[in-house]
């Protein structure tokens, strides 16, 4: 009876969100509004932690300078909400039109020539829509165009967010296959094109480097890197912008061409430090939910 019932939760889940998807931005946005004073205000789902991470960095600003960065963050993700669930039912004209990627034949230059590359992004903007840049990319042959996740818990939302991140023709690779999967493609002679996020804070027993962040000094991920030296992927940052509400610009900027050559940790540190001048280009725009700091 228990499994029936929540079946049968889902199933109403699932046609919910999909009738909000069918609904077009500007009403979504409508909601996002309602949603951010539930989300805040009424829930105040960890504003703690938020507060705790806006002081650490950016401990220069006053206290109403901060609130006012609070309140944004919170706005802004819950416009993240509802844009990732309009994924299930927005056009590829209406994606193009809002997600726009610049400089796309940094990509491109190694890709035609037979060479995979390793994205780097965080958690900025909608990072739910960057897969969408396989409408801006060349795509030769044989191209295996992936992006790094951590399957969840919950069966029913791991299918779910699975469907949305393969909306736009990307492969989703269990972070514990990664050096498996890409090494096969390799050994394949296939191309690959793989975006990693890699702003999260690894476990205890993962902390191998740590680097300044804000001020902070934090303890990174690093396998990113050791993967790139060991399958010479060249290392492109995908630079957000949020243009204005739903519209975001992705800017590709090449890392490292030669990753091989590299001295330790060298690609990692690089990464944090365009991470952070993306984030303090608009700081409500990056997941600050996030315990970013609990082992630094």
């Amino acid at each position: 009876m228990k499994n029936l019932l929540k079946k049968i939760g889902y199933s109403l889940l699932n046609a919910l969100l999909n009738m909000l998807a069918l609904l077009p931005l500007p009403i979504l946005y409508i909601i996002s509004d309602l949603l951010y004073l539930i989300i805040y205000y009424v829930i105040g789902y960890r504003r703690k932690v938020v507060r705790e991470n806006l002081l650490k960095a950016f401990a220069e600003k006053s206290d109403d300078e901060r609130l006012v960065i609070e309140r944004q963050f919170y706005k802004h993700f819950a416009d993240y909400m509802v844009e990732t669930i309009k994924i299930l039912h927005i056009s590829d004209k209406e994606m193009r039109s809002r997600m726009e990627f610049v400089g796309a034949d940094v990509v491109d230059r190694f890709t035609t020539q037979g060479r995979s590359v390793m994205l780097l992004l965080g958690h900025y903007g909608n990072w739910e829509w960057i897969p969408s840049l396989t409408m801006w990319c060349a795509q030769p042959q044989g191209i295996q165009l992936g992006q790094i996740y951590r399957p969840l818990r919950n069966e029913w939302f791991d299918n779910f967010f699975l469907r949305l991140r393969t909306r736009f023709g990307t492969q989703c690779i269990a972070k514990n296959d990664t050096f498996r999967n890409l090494i096969k493609c390799k050994r394949d002679g296939r191309v690959s094109l793989t975006g990693f996020i890699a702003d999260q804070t690894p476990s205890p027993r993962n902390i191998h480097h740590r680097t300044e962040f804000f001020g902070q000094l934090t303890p990174v991920l690093t396998g990113f890197e050791t993967i790139a030296r060991k399958l010479d992927m060249a290392v492109v940052y995908i630079d957000v912008e949020v243009v204005k509400r739903g519209y975001y610009r992705a800017t590709f900027r090449l890392l490292e061409d030669n990753p091989t050559t590299c001295p330790d940790y060298d690609i990692t540190n690089r990464y944090i430090a365009a991470m952070e001048q993306t984030i303090r280009r608009a700081p409500h725009a990056w997941l600050w939910t996030h315990k970013r700091w609990k082992w630094a």
